[in-house]
This record gives structure tokens, sequence and C-alpha cells, in this order.
């Protein structure tokens, strides 16, 4: 970061730093603004003010605070830009990184590809035009961004005699219009830049302003703490196995990570004690590391985790969901396509998507709104407003909260061609039982062998084999024909049919409480699944779309793996996207032999050699 290179930046103890974005028109006030601000706070080099003043006496012009700021930003960019125009200064502890806007286009690629960051804004209105368009346009930036800290300034009071009226009347309209888009002003302060009125020290011309000056607004704005300081997020970048052991690697985007942590893993639930902190070439090992650091973590327990989840600690958990929405700028050669399948990176995740809704479209060169409903592409430099929906969980943040974990990319025909950053969190179908889920696994009592103890004694980890598709087609003959098939091996195996809990733990049910029969389901096949078995099982007793009911019990089951079969006397399409797809079978041997395949292909099925047995994948 460039520092303020003065005698009195010196002499300042800076306690923290804050990024604010400065948005207005060109006409009212910004640079004149920023000037005197440079100018009050001591910030400028000494003789700075003198020597413009006399360069404007020898131009014959007069002079303007505003020429302060050019000057001092062409002193302080040192030929490094953003595409943004930044300049610093401090006051009573606090250095103010301010970003100004130039080009609407580049700055909010920036802001949402993560260039730049803006914590809180300053928005001016000129007092004399009142709230013009231009004005609701800089509004709908900051919503977009997720600012939710500003402070309207409503500049050049002295052209209008510092009326009381004219400025009760700017301020209501405001609010009511930033109100619409979920921003809310701290303060809305009457001020004139030109000749210092409420930007360092109240103003005589205007007693009535109760409120803070400028630079008051700015010191009562709370800034990010610093990364080491904010709550744990660590995306795994990688699972190493070295003899025995299984390091779990990656780069801490915030808060600290000691040995001896409790430490649970997003979105898969599952939860460990960290055991060892690894370091390259560090001896003896670290005991504790922070934001910013590369480390290697293993655990108590040998779990099952993968590239992309979040490390946490229980207290200050991700989001997780299959949905969420975001602002999108779009830098793709091709239009995105609402429906279009696209791979969305957050963090190290990866995982397939759809644009589900497209909300809104700015045009980003002049911040021009799009109001039709039935947009369906977003042309290349467009943001909008849209909701995403992947095929799997994904833990993450809003971007108000932690931009690491709270900004994502999408890839197109394997080209990045777009950024985003998330602005809410959509509660998809399974939230309820997602959270009944964690809640449950939170608490639930293990004993000293582990799934990873118990797979290597039966020769194949905990899954559920779900069998789909209409009611007529054999599938519980085919549940039969592979249990058997599996005894025969030596494997762990149970056949759990739905309809033997439907007469018992299930008959005071009505026909109408299917999600209820659902989750009960669910809940006994994460028990057995505990046990080690690999369950095999129908959806015969469900009255529920298939869809519905396979992503339900792959909620109630998850972290465990789910391999997906679909039979039809047919050739018709599954309703939902399954592993395994077959027609009519009248060879049930040779059905349930390529179940068997897919199980171990998937990793599921260890081969056993020399009487031992080796997965596919590590366990």
């Amino acid at each position: 970061m460039d520092t303020c290179k003065t005698d009195t930046a010196a002499a300042v103890d800076i306690r923290d730093r804050m990024n604010i974005v400065i948005v207005g028109s060109v006409d009212h006030g910004k640079s004149t603004l920023l000037g005197r601000l440079y100018a009050d706070t001591g910030t400028l080099p000494e003789g700075k003010i003198e020597k413009i003043q006399a360069i404007c006496k020898q131009q014959g012009k007069e002079f303007e605070y505003a020429f302060l700021f050019d000057a001092f930003l062409e002193e302080q960019q040192q030929g490094v830009t953003i595409d943004t125009a930044r300049t610093f200064f401090q006051w009573a502890g606090r250095q103010y990184i301010i970003i100004d806007a130039p080009g609407h286009k580049e700055f909010l690629k920036n802001m949402i590809s993560g260039a730049a960051r803006a914590e809180a804004a300053l928005l001016l209105i000129d007092a004399l035009e009142g709230v013009k368009d231009q004005s609701k346009r800089h509004g709908l930036l900051l919503s977009m961004l997720g600012v939710k800290q500003v402070t309207v300034v409503v500049n050049k009071m002295d052209l209008v005699d510092y009326s009381r009226e004219t400025f009760a009347l700017i301020e209501k309209e405001y609010r009511a219009f930033l109100s619409q888009l979920d921003v809310t002003p701290q303060f809305v302060i009457p001020a004139s830049a030109k000749r210092g009125d409420n930007i360092a020290a109240p103003s005589p011309h205007m007693a009535w302003h109760d409120g803070p000056t400028v630079l008051e607004s700015l010191a009562q704005f709370s800034s990010e703490s610093e990364q080491a300081e904010q709550p744990l997020r660590f995306p795994l970048q990688d699972v190493y196995k070295f003899d025995a052991r299984r390091i779990l690697t990656g780069r801490i985007a915030s808060g600290r990570l000691k040995v001896g942590d409790q430490v649970i893993f997003s979105p898969s639930n599952k939860s460990a004690v960290v055991q060892t902190l690894e370091a390259f070439n560090v001896d003896p090992p670290p005991t504790q590391a922070q934001a910013g650091q590369s480390v290697g973590i293993t655990l108590d327990e040998q779990i099952f985790v993968e590239r992309g989840e979040i490390v946490s600690h229980e207290r200050s958990l991700p989001l997780v969901s299959t949905t969420f929405r975001a602002n999108l700028f779009w830098l793709g050669r091709r239009p995105l396509e609402m429906g279009k399948s696209y791979l969305v990176r957050l963090a190290t995740h990866e995982v397939e998507c759809r644009v589900a809704a497209i909300h809104r479209i700015v045009d980003a060169d002049n911040l021009s709104l799009d109001q039709q409903q039935t947009n369906t592409v977003v042309k290349r430099n467009e943001v909008a407003d849209v909701t995403i929906q992947a095929k799997a969980p994904l833990a993450f943040d809003l971007y108000t909260d932690f931009e690491t974990t709270g900004r994502f990319v999408l890839v197109d025909d394997y080209d990045v061609s777009g950024g985003g950053i998330i602005t809410e969190m959509v509660a998809d179908r399974e939230e309820t039982l997602r959270t009944e889920a964690r809640q449950r696994d939170f608490a639930w009592v293990t004993g000293d062998v582990t799934l990873a103890d118990r797979a290597k004694h039966y020769g194949h980890r905990a899954a559920l084999v779900l069998l789909i598709g209409p009611d007529t087609t054999g599938k519980t003959f085919l549940a039969k024909k592979v249990e058997s098939t599996l005894v025969a091996e030596g494997r762990h195996v149970y056949m759990l049919d739905p309809e033997n809990l439907r007469r018992g733990l299930d008959a005071d049910l009505q026909e109408e409480d299917a999600r209820e029969t659902i989750r009960r389901y669910g809940e006994v096949a994460r028990l057995l699944i505990d046990t080690g078995v690999l369950l095999i099982s129908t959806t015969n007793s469900f009255n529920l779309p298939a869809d519905q009911v396979v992503e339900a019990i792959r909620t109630l089951v998850h972290p465990a793996p789910v391999l997906t079969v679909y039979m039809s006397k047919e050739t018709t399409a599954s309703p939902v996207e399954a592993d395994l797809a077959f027609t009519g079978p009248e060879d049930f041997t040779s059905t349930a032999h390529a179940i068997l395949t897919a199980l171990k292909e998937k990793g599921i099925l260890a081969e056993t050699i020399g009487n031992q047995p080796v997965f596919q994948f590590s366990i």
C-alpha cells in the first residue's frame, strides 16, 4: 500500500485504515471537497497551499481547493493506478484511502474482481440542482457494491443561501430513494466545500444543523478488523497423504488457527481437532498460524474432506446453500445466458451452476438501469443483479462480511468470463433439513472407531446406493440382488426399504406429510451409515417428485457419497442427473455388477490386494 510521504504523516500514530469511495457528478464538487479535506487535516506537504496559490495568482485565476486535489493526486500516484484515482489523508489516528471513480465501468470491474475494496462512501449532491437521475444512479452503484456505510454530503449550500428548507427537501427525497435500494445513509450533511462549511468544523452559517461534520462522520464509520482478528476462514487447497498422515493444505484468508482447535469443514459439516500445523522448512513446527500464511494441518482423526471445503470455528460458520444472489460483472466474449451451464469458482471450490434469474441489468458505462423483467442474457461489460444456483452446496459469506469467501468468478468453456460479489444467501428447498443436519452432527457423540477404520475393515466406505424411477420397474428386486452380491463378497451391506419405516416410525403420518417421511428416513439412513454400512435403498414410498427426494436425502446423509441409479421400462430421461441409468433390465445380475463397478470407480468399494483393501481414491 502506498504511504503518504509528509512530515505530518510521520508524526501521526495510525491505528487503522479505511477505504472510502467518493461518488458524485464531476460538477458536484468532489475535487473541491477532497482538496479541502487534505488542507484541513494537515495532510498536504508544507508549503503546498502557498505554492498553488502563487501559481493561480501568476496565471490570473482564482485559487480553488480542487487544484490541491489534482496536484496531490499527481504526486501520490507515482505511476501506480488501478483504474481509479487513489489518494489518502489521515485524521484522528486513522488513515483514509480515498477511491475516486472517474469511470464507472472500470470502478465496478475492480470492485467486483477485488482489485479495490470500499468499506464506506461519501456521496455528493449539488444543493442547487437537487436530486437528479445521476444522484440516483450513484446510489444504485453503492447498492450494487454492497456498501452500507454512507454519508450523503449536500454540497454547495452557499448557492442556496444555506437554506434549511432546501436541505430538508433534498434529504427527505434522497433517503426515500435509497431505502428502495436497501441503503440507509448514516448521515446527511449540509456543506460547502468551497467555503469549508461543515467539512472539518461546524459552520456558523448553518447553526440549525446539529449533526456531525464530514470528518466527524467518517470517524464514526467502523473499519474492517485486521484480517488476523476476523473469524477463521481457511479454504482447503489440497489434501496430501504422507505415510499414514493426511495433510490438509491451503492459505488462511482470515483469522487464526492453532493446534488443539476444534474446526468445522463446510459445506460437508465434518468436525475434527487440529493435531499439528505443518510448514515448509520450519523446525520446530509452528503451533499457530494466522491470515496470510500458507500452512498444512493434520487432524486427530482421518476424516474424508476435499479441496474446496472452508475450515472455520464453530462459533462463526460460513453460510451454506446451493443458491445465492450476487452482483456480476460480465466480460465474456459470449453473452451470459440464463439457464446455461457454467462453472462457479469460489475460493478453492469449483462446481457447476446456472443463472436462475436476472433481476436487473446496469450499463457500466453510464449506470443506466434496464428495467425490463424479461432479460435472459447479460452482455459484455454489463453488471447484473442475478441469482445463481449451483448443483451442489457451497460454503460462502456475504462480500460485505468476508472479501475472499464472498467473491467468485464464472467460467464459460474454460475461460474466466465474469466476476461477482455475493450480496445475499437464498434459502433453497433443503435449507431447513441442512440446518437440522448441521445441528445434529455438532451434537453427535462418536466412539473411538472412525469411519476410516470401518472402511479399512469392511473394504468399502460408508455410502448410499439410491434406486430411483417408476415404481413398476423392479427397483426392489434389483436392490435385493445388489445386496446379496455384495454380501457374497464379504461387504457390510443392508437394504433399507422405506416401506418398513412407513409401517413403523411413520405410522402416525398422513399422506401429505411427505417431507417429514423423508426427514425420518434420512435420520435412519444417517445412523446406519455411521456404522460404516453400505446402504441400498429405493424411493418407492415417497410421495414427492424424484428430484426433491434425492436432494433431501443427499442433504440428510451428507457428506456420505450417494450413488443414484435410475430405472425405467422405456428410454425416458431421468428427472434427476443420475450416476447410472438402465432401461427395463432383464438381466439383473449384470445390472448389479455394473453398479458394483460404478462403486469402485467412485472410490466407495476397494479392491483386495494381498488381503488388504485398496481404494481407488484415498479415504
